[in-house]
């Protein structure tokens, strides 16, 4: 059954826009540095402790003798509200029991948008500033020492566990300052707006703008004598979880479509996400067709499926990857479901990539937490993680990306990609293949577009595999899906340096807000939904806040090789934790010298180079010109040309 994800009370009504504010927020490192208040830094922050901090575009190497007039300032430093963040409660005398430096009290700001806790114990000030869209669940966990305070436990969807204590009440009417933390940490189950829709930041450029799905067709050659852009799910009446614009071969009429999305779970009828510019191989994704265990079929849908095929010249096969295993898919026969006979498609080939479900993946990444955090145990720390499987799971959808790939690029060969419902292991599976065929999708933007069009508008469940803004941790349709797939692109740029525009700030940066709920980039499970609750007039998008500072995102190292088709290793030798990701708040793993820093010093070197090399260009040039024209006046002198090679 599915479920509806509360949608309704996301935001209940419009927020005007506010005049634009000098940053974010605070970052929560003890060496905070409000001069670059300039430029927004990162909306989510971790402890002073943290490597997060490495992250920060706040770090700044301060001139001598400013460090003790900036630790003056901290005394009286608060943090920097956004446009409309309001506190709700403040209490002093908490103590934060940090894992790494131990108990530490202090100060406890709870807003409308962030949990705040600042404690003067130690020199520097010790900062801890989270979004309480990181929260899953506040708990009571009793007494924290013989005097008997109060302690509760704030465990985190980023890795982290938290746990703080407080004195007892001398007003016992009034509430604790972690009961109002959970009424305002889980906005939809209180009622309240989810600070997405009340947040006003005004940036120069409008994020909702990046994606245009008839430009990105069109950058793509649709469409052609093959393909059509297709219209029928203008009203979402065809599928209300696929967008209105849709890509279908040009020989299937709307009526058809209506016929084989009957065939189809939830309506998603094979659609294109890719084609290929030279053999016209295609990547297509839909759902499982709906054969049931008396194994019907679907006309209808068997000729679609041909005309997939015919419309590449290149092949007289069609392959099609079901991202299950083999086993679950003849279960789901049970349930009305199952996957294509060979025997109904014709010159089609059936291959299953035995990627588990969502549930699995959910307790996979409980025990990785369990095993990062907050300590390692250095003595197992291999055999641990091999009990997660974690790197497993990665290792399948990377597989089964590759071989996607390499059907589209070497054997010239289109492929449909399904999963169950083809919003979540299907998802990952087009836009990782994507990732690999086309340079584009490496870019910063092209990135952008990739999210977009195939996370977004073709209706991955962030609402419900998330749980923005719900206190319902225990939902069984929580599961990291989304993080998977981000892990499996930093795997990709582990191998290939100098392919991606990108750096791995740039990874963790999405990965923070898609908890953060400061955008409404993440918000919802469909492009329907986003519309209803008019997401892109009423909340910002998180490429907005990118795209205006991305010289903070960008890997200096990148190469423009746009038709460069990437073949990575899969094996598990050549795959890693990502380290600066699920361990980052350990302060052992923070590296010793600032990588951030040191990525923006190289890109400005790059620059001087860049423009030491126009001008030599230009010398170059100007010297041809010159002795071209000494040739025209002088006839009979002999001038050797200079060659320069830049």
């Amino acid at each position: 059954m599915e479920k509806s994800g509360s949608i309704d009370s996301l935001g209940s009504k419009p927020s005007s826009r506010q005049p634009s504010v000098d940053s974010l927020s605070s970052t929560s490192t003890s060496r905070s540095d409000r001069s670059a208040q300039a430029k927004p830094p990162s909306a989510l922050s971790s402890d002073s402790v943290s490597t997060s901090a490495e992250f920060s575009p706040e770090l700044r190497v301060r001139p001598k003798g400013t460090a003790k007039k900036a630790h003056r300032d901290l005394d009286k430093e608060e943090p920097q509200l956004l446009p409309n963040e309001t506190v709700h409660d403040m209490a002093h005398d908490i103590t934060y029991f940090c894992p790494f430096t131990g108990a530490l009290r202090g100060t406890v700001m709870v807003t409308n948008y962030r949990l705040f806790f600042k404690s003067m114990d130690r020199e520097p000030a010790f900062m801890l500033d989270i979004p309480l869209g990181v929260i899953s669940r506040v708990e009571n966990i009793g007494n924290s020492s013989s005097r008997g305070d109060p302690s509760y436990g704030v465990v985190c969807k980023d890795m982290r566990n938290l746990r703080f204590a407080h004195k007892h009440l001398e007003d016992t009417l009034k509430k604790s300052i972690f009961e109002v933390l959970m009424k305002f940490a889980f906005p939809v189950s209180n009622g309240l707006q989810i600070f997405a829709f009340e947040y006003g930041q005004v940036f120069p450029e409008n994020g909702w703008k990046v994606y245009d799905p008839i430009s990105e067709y069109k950058r793509q050659g649709i469409p052609n004598e093959s393909w059509r852009i297709t219209k029928v799910n203008d009203h979402f009446e065809l599928c209300d979880t696929y967008p209105s614009t849709l890509v279908v071969p040009v020989n299937i009429p709307d009526e058809e479509l209506k016929r084989v999305a009957a065939f189809r779970a939830k309506g998603r009828i094979p659609v294109l996400s890719w084609i290929h510019p030279e053999s016209q191989a295609t990547v297509t994704r839909c759902s499982q067709p709906m054969v049931g265990v008396n194994g019907k079929r679907s006309k209808e849908d068997e000729k679609y499926l041909q005309a997939i095929m015919d419309a590449n010249a290149q092949s007289h096969k069609l392959f099609i990857f079901d991202a299950r295993p083999s086993v679950n898919a003849a279960a789901n026969k049970m349930k009305g479901g199952g996957y294509e006979s060979e025997d109904a498609y014709q010159n089609a080939e059936l291959v299953f990539l035995d990627i588990h479900n969502i549930h699995v993946m959910r307790e996979s990444l409980r025990k990785l937490k369990d095993v990062v955090y907050p300590n390692i145990e250095d003595s197992h720390w291999l055999s641990n993680l091999e009990s997660t499987h974690w790197l497993e799971h990665i290792k399948l959808i990377l597989a089964g990306a590759l071989r996607i790939a390499d059907k589209v690029e070497s054997g010239k060969t289109s492929v449909v990609v399904h999963c169950s419902d083809g919003w979540d292991r299907t998802t990952q599976l087009t836009s990782l293949s994507m990732l690999m065929l086309d340079g584009y999708y490496r870019t910063i933007r092209g990135f952008e577009v990739l999210l977009e069009k195939e996370w977004m508008s073709f209706g991955h469940r962030f609402q419900l595999r998330i749980g923005h803004g719900d206190k319902n941790h225990t939902d069984s349709d929580r599961s990291p899906v989304f993080i998977q797939f981000v892990d499996c692109v930093w795997q990709l740029t582990r191998q290939f340096p100098a392919a991606f525009e990108f750096n791995e700030y740039f990874l963790v940066t999405i990965l923070d807000h898609l908890y953060s709920c400061l955008f409404g980039t993440f918000l919802c499970n469909s492009e329907q939904q986003r519309l209803k609750e008019e997401i892109p007039k009423r909340t910002v998008s998180l490429w907005s806040y990118i795209n205006t500072q991305l010289e903070e995102f960008t890997n200096p190292m990148y190469v423009n090789y746009s038709n460069q088709v990437l073949f990575p290793v899969v094996s598990l030798r050549h795959l890693e934790l990502w380290s600066g990701y699920y361990i980052r708040w350990n302060p052992r793993m923070k590296p010793q010298e600032p990588i951030h820093q040191r990525y923006k010093e190289l890109l400005a070197k790059r620059a001087e180079l860049q423009k030491r090399v126009n001008e030599l260009q230009r010398e170059v040039t100007n010297r041809s010109v010159s002795s071209s024209s000494e040739r025209a006046g002088s006839p009979t002198r002999s001038i050797t040309p200079v060659q320069t090679f830049v």
